[in-house]
């Protein structure tokens, strides 16, 4: 779920040191014998890393993007910036009373936990389920401020964080780490990927008769965003649970297909019929067949 590397980011010795080793080791094997506590996973952000020039690069995206959410973002996203008291000035503490997850506890009781880096689904569903993000804390360097391939502080957490402010979709974001924390069958794998992509990377929301961003990739990105918006090479289709996990994506250009909400009672919905199937073909009392395309 969390892409690997990030050594060309100019604060990548925040995680090279002891503790992050060990916390990656413990990501790398959870599931294991002896490998069973996911929050030896998580680090310190060690926020006297970040450079001034991180700082810049912090200011600059946000600059470069605010702009424009303001008009075309969900507006639970945006009152969920606004609640975690999300701000260009700096980058975001994960620890103390100036802290997102300060206001985020009170809120939903969601925290933003720092990793290392690259974490494996296992490693990841499992920290969903406990109403946990594992955050990158590392950002990109000014060189490639445009574009990253590996997920930084800033799509993590400005990307992804404001929508944990909203109990409906923070009850749906643990519900989906549970499920996908509850199969080996990579049938389910699969789907649940894909839903994850369609949804909390790249999905958009009709609010007030207007299509409006709420995915993170679309949220941090100014190409994504505006092509997923404007373009009319995109197929924008209504939300089906179904159709969406049915469908395939690849990674390295804008995305062709979207799937719209109506809203986001209607995903969280989805997303516990699903759980239940999954539920009751765990038990024997059921089983779960592909669906017709």
């Amino acid at each position: 779920m969390k892409s690997k590397g990030m050594a060309g980011c100019l604060n990548h010795a925040m995680i090279d040191n002891v503790q992050a080793k060990a916390a990656q080791a413990v990501a790398d094997h959870f599931g294991e014998p002896g490998f069973d506590d996911i929050t030896k996973a998580y680090i310190d952000q060690r926020y006297e890393g970040y450079s001034e020039e991180n700082q810049e690069t912090w200011r600059t995206l946000f600059d470069r993007q605010m702009g424009y959410l303001d008009e075309h973002a969900s507006e639970t996203y945006l009152a969920g910036a606004r609640a975690i008291r999300l701000v260009r000035e700096h980058i975001p503490y994960l620890d103390g009373t100036k802290s997102i997850n300060h206001f985020l506890r009170q809120l939903t009781g969601w925290q933003s936990k720092a990793v290392p880096g690259y974490l494996p689904a296992k490693s990841f569903f499992a920290c969903l389920a406990r109403r946990e993000f594992p955050t990158t804390v590392v950002i990109r360097a000014k060189e490639d401020i445009d574009y990253l391939p590996e997920p930084d502080i800033f799509h993590d957490i400005f990307g992804h964080v404001p929508l944990h402010a909203d109990p409906t979709f923070a009850d749906f974001l643990q519900t989906y780490g549970k499920a996908a924390l509850l199969t080996d069958d990579p049938f389910h794998t699969e789907r649940l990927a894909r839903l994850f992509w369609f949804t909390v990377e790249f999905g958009l929301i009709r609010e007030g008769g207007r299509v409006k961003l709420y995915g993170s990739g679309l949220i941090s990105s100014p190409g994504e965003s505006r092509h997923a918006l404007a373009s009319p090479d995109v197929d924008r289709r209504p939300f089906e649970m179904e159709r969406v996990c049915d469908t395939a994506f690849e990674i390295d250009h804008f995305q062709p297909i979207l799937y719209v909400l109506d809203s986001f009672e209607q995903l969280k919905d989805a997303m516990n019929s699903y759980a239940q199937r999954l539920l009751s073909s765990r038990a024997g009392t059921g089983s779960m067949q592909p669906a017709a395309s």
